[in-house]
């Protein structure tokens, strides 16, 4: 049985989640206190050199980090991830913006935000993610405005990934009203059968108000 190794606010290992459940795969879950210092014993980083969640371990002992990079491996051979080449391409086109976009902006300001870390980071810092976090909105609200899914007319794991913390972008204290067509995709996403609604605020974790060892 495969291994999913999880922290419960994480987003990206939501994403892992999200698919596990619409593909009904069947797996264990080691959760990992990473801010206890969890991620950085030898044991993990065998199986992840960075250190972070998720990690998918297989059946053969195998490790497989990176959100989208365990996605597009869980993905491969079903509807949400195209056999046609550059509907493939696509796919891997908006997972490289998301990781690049979305993540690096308005993931990053999100944990600060909900960590009370915010009033330790420089102005400057937090002024270019939150710029870079509505420019980003902006491109997925014009892009969504002419499609149903981010990749074309049907729902991918490039839509997991954009959804993961593009939709919490609220909880950056980025307002998401000026983005009709992006706040329609999330209804959209939202409506997709195994939708997992729960997100873990890090209030769950007493210790994630510290910074990562």
């Amino acid at each position: 049985m495969m291994t999913l190794y999880d922290y419960l606010p994480s987003r990206n290992a939501w994403k892992v989640r999200q698919l596990l459940q619409h593909l009904a795969i069947a797996h264990r879950t080691v959760e990992v206190s990473i801010f206890e210092g969890a991620g950085r014993t030898p044991e993990f980083l065998a199986l992840n050199p960075t250190g972070k969640v998720p990690v998918l371990q297989l059946d053969d002992g195998r490790a497989l980090a990176e959100s989208n990079a365990i996605l597009a491996f869980l993905a491969d051979g079903t509807p949400y991830l195209p056999s046609d080449p550059f509907a493939r391409a696509k796919v891997h086109q908006w997972l490289s913006f998301e990781q690049e976009n979305v993540e690096a902006a308005i993931g990053s300001l999100r944990h600060w935000v909900m960590t009370g870390k915010l009033a330790r980071r420089s102005p400057d810092i937090v002024d270019a993610k939150r710029n870079g976090a509505q420019r980003t909105l902006a491109v997925l609200d014009r892009e969504l405005a002419q499609r149903a899914f981010i990749a074309g007319e049907d729902y991918t794991i490039a839509d997991i990934a954009l959804f993961a913390y593009a939709s919490r972008a609220e909880e950056a204290d980025v307002p998401l009203a000026p983005f009709p067509a992006f706040r329609a995709w999330v209804a959209r996403v939202e409506a997709q059968p195994g939708f997992l609604a729960a997100s873990h605020p890090y209030s769950i974790d007493p210790r994630s108000v510290g910074e990562l060892p």
